[in-house]
Formats: structure tokens, sequence, C-alpha cells
């Protein structure tokens, strides 16, 4: 069998364009137009002739009405989880997001303006997160478990980790602590037990010369509680500087400003671990310190030296938008806790209190009673959660909404929502479907809208 002339794929883009195809992109067009030529192609080959006629052109649209130029897109978070993995974790401030937007093109991010030759692309984040952890220096690469991965390649490569068995954690995809250790080429050398761990225990194992340093890592998603114990960090860091060996803490979320917002108290502070004596810091970017997603590491200028020279620095590197965010969200917190909480939306958030949550439910139930649907809608109260392993068996106290609708269950209801544009993510109670306020970012009426616009 023939197959019909072909025309050149610029010819089929431009006839697409001529037909006003481009709605979702060009890229989306292109992809289109190839799938549906491999199907013209294989109906030919196989007897079922085609031309490139206006048929051919309904299934160019049809294809692409399903298929989205991009997938990843911005969403409304009703789950009450601040700081939810799945979604992102910290929102960004609107200075990150103007700062990000502002380097997109061509930018100074190794580029000196002084001398117009070649600059540090982490000179200006390296100096502030110095100055906000009152350590020598900071790095910033591309998330805390690279952080931690980099650290210990620096520090124990072909030599040995001391680290408590009850710190050998598990986080979200399947990142395992003793995996890192070994992916670190290092030796890992665990003491005390699952629930306890003592000082004692420390010594004999930090007396073995071929120890390289002794590794802490702060428990993510979980918590000990009951007949458990450790030393007091002050002195597992005294031990560490009488054996000449550094003591590296894996903070994980890192507060430096908001540590009296609610679900925080039990949260060590970056100040408070680094005022022990800890040599080097490592913790996140996207989740307490409410910027993009990086790993932050701080601590006397030899170390992290030793750092920035491993390869795998260049390896894990920020790219520029991430670093203007960055330094847009440091300089926010470089203005002190007033400017952090009310700038930050993460620790906005935290700082909701119930009232102003209480008011902004009613509102949206006035807004979507006023489109006078069978949309049934009440506030109500319910608990959050802080998220990202931070304080993960503390509720946060808030107010929500319970939607009903006579026309579908409630699971029926939430796939709607999270089928919108944008999507709402929510979660089930008992026969409803429940909104937390707390951490939707859309104003009342807007939210209203997009909720009706799912169920019709």
């Amino acid at each position: 069998m023939n197959l019909p002339r072909i025309p050149s794929m610029n010819e089929l883009l431009e006839e697409g364009l001529s037909r006003g195809l481009t709605d979702r992109g060009r890229t989306a067009l292109l992809h289109a137009l190839r799938d549906e030529l491999d199907a013209l192609r294989a109906d030919c080959l196989n007897e079922r002739p085609r031309e490139l006629d206006s048929s051919f052109w309904e299934l160019i649209e049809g294809r692409l009405a399903v298929q989205p130029a991009i997938q990843l897109v911005g969403a409304q978070n009703g789950t009450g989880v601040v700081l939810h993995t799945n979604l992102g974790r910290a929102p960004w401030a609107p200075e990150a997001i103007a700062a990000a937007a502002e380097v997109a093109s061509y930018s100074t991010v190794e580029m000196d303006r002084e001398s117009g030759s070649r600059g540090r692309r982490d000179l200006a984040v390296a100096q502030l997160l110095a100055q906000l952890s009152g350590t020598e220096d900071g790095l910033a690469i591309n998330n805390n478990a690279a952080a931690v991965l980099l650290m210990l390649s620096t520090l124990a490569r072909g030599r040995k980790v001391v680290v408590a068995r009850r710190e050998l954690v598990e986080i979200g995809g399947s990142y395992r602590m003793p995996e890192v250790v070994e992916a670190a080429g290092a030796e890992m050398v665990e003491v005390g037990t699952t629930n306890r761990v003592h000082l004692e225990d420390f010594e004999r194992a930090l007396a073995d010369p071929h120890v390289a340093c002794l590794f802490k890592a702060h428990p993510s998603n979980f918590e000990i509680q009951g007949f458990e114990g450790e030393p007091e960090l002050s002195d597992v860091v005294k031990l560490c500087k009488s054996r000449g060996v550094p003591f590296v803490y894996d903070l994980g979320s890192g507060i430096l400003n908001g540590k009296e917002l609610p679900g925080l108290a039990n949260e060590p502070t970056v100040q408070d671990a680094l005022k022990a004596g800890c040599d080097l810091l490592s913790f996140s970017g996207d989740k307490l310190l409410g910027g993009p997603q990086a790993g932050l590491i701080v601590g006397a200028t030899p170390l992290v030296q030793k750092l920035r020279k491993n390869m795998l620095t260049r390896c894990l590197r920020l790219d520029k938008t991430i670093l203007a965010a960055l330094e847009a969200t440091l300089r926010i917190h470089a203005l002190g806790q007033e400017a952090a909480c009310a700038h930050l939306p993460t620790l906005a958030m935290l700082g909701a209190d119930m009232e102003t949550l209480h008011e902004r439910a009613k509102e949206i139930v006035v807004e979507i009673n006023k489109h006078g649907t069978d949309i049934q809608v009440q506030a109500a109260d319910c608990e959050g959660r802080v998220g990202s392993g931070a304080s993960p068996i503390e509720p946060l106290p808030s107010k929500g909404l319970l939607l009903q609708t006579p026309s579908c269950s409630a699971q029926e209801l939430a796939t709607k929502l999270r089928q919108g544009t944008p999507p709402i993510f929510s979660r089930i109670q008992g026969e409803s479907v429940l909104l937390d306020v707390r951490t939707l970012t859309a104003s009342s009426k807007e939210l209203s809208d997009l909720i009706v616009a799912c169920i019709r």
C-alpha cells in the first residue's frame, strides 16, 4: 500500500498554526502531529488507507484536547498539611517568585559586575547563610539528602561514620540512612539501641582511629516515646572535640524564624544546634525555611571549603532561578522574625489564628452558596499537620469546609476536585469532602468559583 504524500514537519506545523491549534503550545502540537502520523502510516501499511485531509486535523484536535503541553501545574492544597511533599512543600514568597522570574533569561549568575570576569555563583547565598546562622561559611546544593551525601562523602570516604541506632531513619522515596553512608563510600558504626543511646556508647566508638566523624540525623516523620533517651547535644559535641572528630548534624526542617508558631515547639532550631558546637549542620530550603528546594550547609570555613572542592558539589549545584529564589527567601529572614512570619507563606499559614481561619471558612461558604447549586457546605473544626517530617504526631488545629452533593459520593466529589483546573486536593471525612482553609491560597471568591466549576 502506497503512503499518501506527507509534508515536512515544518509544513505540518505551519498548517497547524494556520488552523489555530496552538492553545496548548507548539511542543504539544509537534507531539500530536508525530503521534498521528505514526498512526496514519500504520493504517496505510495495514491496508486501511487514509489521507492528510480534514479528518486528519480533526484527530489532531482530539489528541490536543487530552494532551496538555505541561503536566506539572499549580494546585490548591486543601489537605491541611502545610509542607505537603507531594504538592511541592513550601509555597514561595512573592519576592522569591519575582526574583526567579527576573533571572530566568540572562543573569549575573556567575559574572562579577565590577571586573566583568567570572564570579562565584553562590557567593550571596553563602554570605547570607553564614550571617543568619552565626557561622563562618555556608553552602547551598540541590536538596538536604544531597547535603548529607556530600558531607559524608567528603569527610568519611574510606573511613568510618558513627551513628546512633535510633537515628537510622528511612524517609519517603526509600531514602535510608545506612544506604546513604554506603553510597558515600564510608563504613557505618552503629551505637546504642533502637530506643536508647548513652554517651559511653559514643566514647567507645570514637576510640577507633579510623572514625572520620560522628553523624546525627533528626528524626523525620516519627517520634520515639516511652523508655527512651540520648545524651545532651552539648555533651556529645564536647566528646567529639576532645577526640578531634567532626560532629555532623542533619537537622532536617531547619528553623531560622518562627520557633513559637503552632506545631514547632519541639523542633530544634539552626541557631540552637550551632550554639551547642556542631561542626557542620545541614537543613532543607523548602521546609520551615519557606523557600525553594535546596540543601543548606553551614559551619566552619575549613570544613565547608572541603565540601566546596568536592566534585559532587558541581554535580549538585543549584540552578540560577533557584539561587535567586533562595537568596530572596534568606533576605526576608534577615529582616527578622516579624518580617519572616508576615512574608513567607509557610510561616504565615502556621501562624494563622483560629478566628481568622473561621472567618475565612465562613466567607467561602457564603461565596459557594451565592452560586445557587445543590452543593451542601458548612464550616467545621478539623486538624492539619506541619508536614515534611516536622512535629509528626502533633496536630495542627484548624478550620475547614465540609462539602457534599446529592449527585455523587465523597470519593467521586474528591476526584472531580482533583481533576479541575487548577486541581484541588482534599481529605475525606465521613461522608463529606474536607478542605482545610489553612493551606488554601486562592481568594474566597476564586475558590468558590473553582469548586462549583469542578462539580457542575
